[in-house]
C-alpha cells in the first residue's frame, strides 16, 4: 500500500542533515578558487527536437545596425538583463566598440517563447560586415539556414549588401529583408523598400521595418524567423559531421572551435579528427554560448556551440574545416572549405631593434586568436630584422597593427603594402613573390603577372564621371553599368589589386563626398609590363621603399616618392642624393642640400689661395663623411610612401 510522505514526514535528524549538506554546497561554490559555471536554462544541454531549433545570422553593410539589432534580440528573449545591457554587447573587443565594426563572428544561444506558447532554441551568429572578412562571413552563413538582411533606410543598398546577398543565395539560405533606422529624419524607407523588392523579387509587405536603437518593430522579426527559416535537418544517430565556422584562442584551454553540428552527436571524451589535416584529439569540453561559455554533456544535430580539446597548435584548426569522430566518422566533409589566402603583404619591423623577440612573441600570440595572419622572418638593410606578414586586406592589416600596439605594447614600422606576383623565369620556372626585395634580376625574368580584382562600386549618378576617371587612372577596365534606380548606379570594373590596396578607397570617398561604396574580390592573374622600382639613398638601395609598378607609371611614381623623401629626410653636413632607378637606369632624383659651415670666416684679407686651401680641406672632409656616414630615415618617411598621389 502506498503511504503519502505528507502524512509521514521525515525524521528531524534527516531534515537537519539535508540542510547541513545544502550549506556546505553553497559555501563550496562561493570559494574564490571555484570556477563559476553559468546557469543552465531549462532544457539546455538536453536533446531538443529539430523542429524547435532555428539557426540564423545577421548580414549587412558596415554601420547598418547589425550589432544593435542583435542587442535588441538579446533583450527581447531575456538572454541579457537590462541592467547588464550595453551597446554592441556581443562585440567584446575595445577596438570593435571604438570603430563601430564587427571583426569576429559572435554566436549566442537564445530561448525564445513564441506566440504559439512553445519555447524555441534560437542560435544567432553576428557576422562581420567588411569585405576583408568575407570568407569568415561565408562560413558563418554555411552554419545557418536563414539570414536577416539589414538595410539602412537612410543609405539604401550598398556594395557589401549585394555581396552578402550573393553569399546567402549560394548557401541556399532563407533571406528575411529588414529596413533599419526608419526613425531617422534622413530615412526614406519607401525608396529603399522598392530597391530591396526589385533586388530580391519580393512583395513590399515582405520587407519588415524597425528601429534597432529604440526597439520598434523588432519583435515581428523573430516571429518571421520562426515562420520562414526552416528547422535544421540531420539525425543525431548518424556519424558525426560538424563544421568549424570560427575559432578563438584561450591562453588556459588552448584553441576554442566554434562548431555547427550537421549530423550525429558530439560528446565529451570523443576521439575526433580534423578532415583537412587528419590530426586526432580528445574532446575535453563542449558547450554553447550564452554571454560566456556554458558547458554541456553533448551537442546534437542542428545545434551550434563550441569544442575544446587542448589544441595548442593554431594551424591544426582551420576555419571551414570539418570535424568527425576518429572511428566510424563521416566520409564526406561539409562543402565549401578552402585555405584562407592573404591578399596584401607588408613588412613589420620593431622601431627599437632590441624588441625583435617581443615582436615575434606578439605575432605568435596574435596568430592564435586570428589564424588568417601569416608571417615569416625577413631582413632589411635599412630596418634590420623583422617579419613579412600577409593580411586579408588593408582593414585587416590596420586592425593587426592596432592590436600589436594595444594588446602587446610593441612599436612597429610597416613597409609599403604590396600583393603577391607570379613570375615566369626564362628557365621556364614559375615562382610567386610577396616582397619586391625577393625579385630576381630583370634579365632573368621573362614576364610578370599581377593579381586582378573584380571591383563593384555603387554610387549616385552625379559622381559617375569622377569615378570613371579615377578607375582609368588606376588602370581599371570597365565592365558593365547597371542602374539600380534613376539616381543610383552600380559600376563593374576589372582592376589590378595593387592599385586599390593603397589609397583607392580614400580617393573614392573624397571624389563622391562619401556617398559611394565599394566591394572587391580576387579574379585571376594577368600578364602586364611590370618592373621593379628601387629607391637609392646616397647610392645605396633601401629595400623598404622598393616596389613593383607598371612601366608606364614608373616616372610619375618615382618622382613622387623622391620628392616626399626630400622633405622628410633631415639635412646632413653633406648632400644626400635620393634616386629612383629601374635596374641601373636612374629615372628621377631629388637632393637634400647640405648644411654649409663658413670656414673662411676667420680669413681677414690675405691671398686667395688661403681661402681655397680651407675650402678644399672642407670638401675632402665632407667626401670622407659621405663615404662612412649613415642616413637615419625617420618613421614618417615610411608612412608617407603609403599615400600615393
Amino acid at each position: 500500500m502506498y503511504i503519502s510522505p505528507l502524512l509521514h514526514p521525515a525524521p528531524a535528524h534527516i531534515v537537519y542533515f539535508k540542510a547541513f549538506l545544502n550549506r556546505i554546497a553553497t559555501s563550496f561554490q562561493a570559494l574564490p578558487w571555484h570556477s563559476p559555471v553559468l546557469p543552465v536554462s531549462a532544457g539546455s544541454g538536453s536533446f531538443v527536437d529539430n523542429a524547435f531549433i532555428r539557426n540564423f545570422c545577421i548580414i549587412a553593410h558596415i554601420d547598418h545596425g547589425k550589432s544593435t539589432l542583435a542587442d535588441r534580440f538579446l533583450e527581447l528573449t531575456g538572454t541579457v538583463s537590462k541592467e547588464k545591457m550595453q551597446a554592441q554587447v556581443l562585440d567584446d573587443m575595445d577596438l570593435e566598440r571604438e570603430r563601430g565594426i564587427t571583426i569576429k563572428s559572435h554566436p549566442i544561444r537564445m530561448q525564445y517563447k513564441a506566440n504559439d506558447g512553445n519555447t524555441y532554441q534560437f542560435n544567432l551568429i553576428d557576422t562581420p560586415g567588411h569585405v576583408d572578412f568575407s570568407y569568415e562571413v561565408s562560413r558563418s552563413l554555411a552554419a545557418c539556414e536563414g539570414a536577416i538582411l539589414v538595410v539602412d533606410a537612410s543609405q539604401g543598398i550598398e556594395a557589401q549588401t549585394l555581396t552578402n546577398i550573393f553569399l546567402a543565395l549560394e548557401n541556399d539560405l532563407t533571406i528575411i529583408p529588414v529596413l533599419n533606422k526608419v526613425d531617422l529624419p534622413s530615412a526614406h524607407p519607401e525608396e529603399v523598400r522598392h530597391q530591396v523588392c526589385e533586388l530580391l523579387g519580393v512583395e513590399p509587405e515582405g520587407v519588415l521595418s524597425c528601429s534597432a536603437k529604440t526597439g520598434e518593430g523588432v519583435a515581428p522579426i523573430l516571429e518571421r524567423v520562426l515562420a520562414e527559416v526552416p528547422p535544421p535537418v540531420g539525425s543525431s544517430t548518424q556519424p558525426l559531421k560538424s563544421l568549424i565556422f570560427d575559432s578563438k584562442y584561450d591562453s588556459f584551454r588552448g584553441a576554442v572551435a566554434y562548431v555547427r553540428v550537421f549530423e550525429g552527436t558530439m560528446r565529451k571524451g570523443d576521439q575526433i579528427k580534423f578532415f583537412s589535416t587528419g590530426i586526432n584529439y580528445e574532446v575535453d569540453e563542449i558547450g554553447y554560448f550564452k554571454m560566456g561559455r556554458v558547458p554541456v554533456d553533448a551537442l546534437y544535430a542542428g545545434e551550434v556551440g563550441y569544442m575544446i580539446a587542448n589544441i595548442r597548435t593554431v594551424s591544426d584548426i582551420k576555419t571551414g574545416d570539418t570535424l568527425t569522430t576518429r572511428l566510424k566518422g563521416c566520409e564526406v566533409p561539409v562543402a565549401g572549405y578552402r585555405e584562407v589566402k592573404p591578399m596584401v603583404f607588408s613588412g613589420i619591423y620593431p622601431v627599437d631593434k632590441a624588441d625583435y623577440e617581443d615582436l615575434r612573441t606578439a605575432l605568435e600570440k596574435l596568430q592564435l586568436n586570428d589564424s588568417s595572419i601569416s608571417y615569416e622572418p625577413e631582413t632589411s638593410s635599412a630596418l634590420g630584422f623583422g617579419f613579412r606578414a600577409g593580411f586579408l586586406g588593408l582593414l585587416h592589416m590596420e586592425i593587426v597593427q592596432e592590436r600589436l600596439d594595444r594588446e602587446f605594447n610593441v612599436n612597429i614600422i610597416t613597409t609599403v603594402p604590396n600583393v603577391k606576383y607570379r613570375l615566369r623565369l626564362k628557365t621556364g620556372e614559375e615562382i610567386f613573390i610577396e616582397s619586391p626585395a625577393k625579385m630576381p634580376q630583370q634579365q632573368e625574368v621573362e614576364f610578370i603577372s599581377e593579381p586582378i580584382a573584380k571591383l563593384q562600386i555603387i554610387t549616385p549618378t552625379e559622381y559617375v564621371g569622377q569615378i570613371m576617371k579615377l578607375c582609368e587612372e588606376k588602370r581599371g577596365k570597365m565592365g558593365t553599368m547597371e542602374y539600380l534606380e534613376t539616381t543610383r548606379v552600380c559600376l563593374h570594373y576589372r582592376i589590378p589589386l595593387s592599385e586599390i590596396i593603397i589609397d583607392f578607397f580614400d580617393r573614392l570617398k573624397s571624389c563622391t563626398r562619401g556617398y559611394a561604396s565599394m566591394d572587391y574580390e580576387f579574379d585571376c592573374y594577368e600578364r602586364e609590363h611590370l618592373v621593379k622600382l628601387d629607391i637609392l639613398i646616397n647610392g645605396q638601395p633601401v629595400d623598404a621603399f622598393s616596389s613593383i609598378v607598371h612601366r608606364d607609371n614608373t616616372y610619375h611614381f618615382g618622382q613622387g616618392i623622391t620628392s616626399k623623401l626630400k622633405e622628410l629626410i633631415p639635412r646632413q653636413q653633406y648632400e644626400v642624393a635620393i634616386q629612383a632607378a629601374i635596374g641601373n637606369k636612374v629615372i628621377a632624383r631629388s637632393t637634400v642640400k647640405a648644411f654649409r659651415k663658413d670656414v673662411t670666416s676667420k680669413c681677414y684679407g690675405g691671398d686667395i689661395t688661403r681661402k681655397r686651401k680651407l675650402l678644399e680641406k672642407q670638401k675632402e672632409g665632407k667626401k670622407r663623411m659621405k663615404q662612412v656616414g649613415n642616413i637615419e630615415i625617420p618613421q614618417e618617411a615610411f608612412l608617407a610612401v603609403l599615400s600615393r598621389e
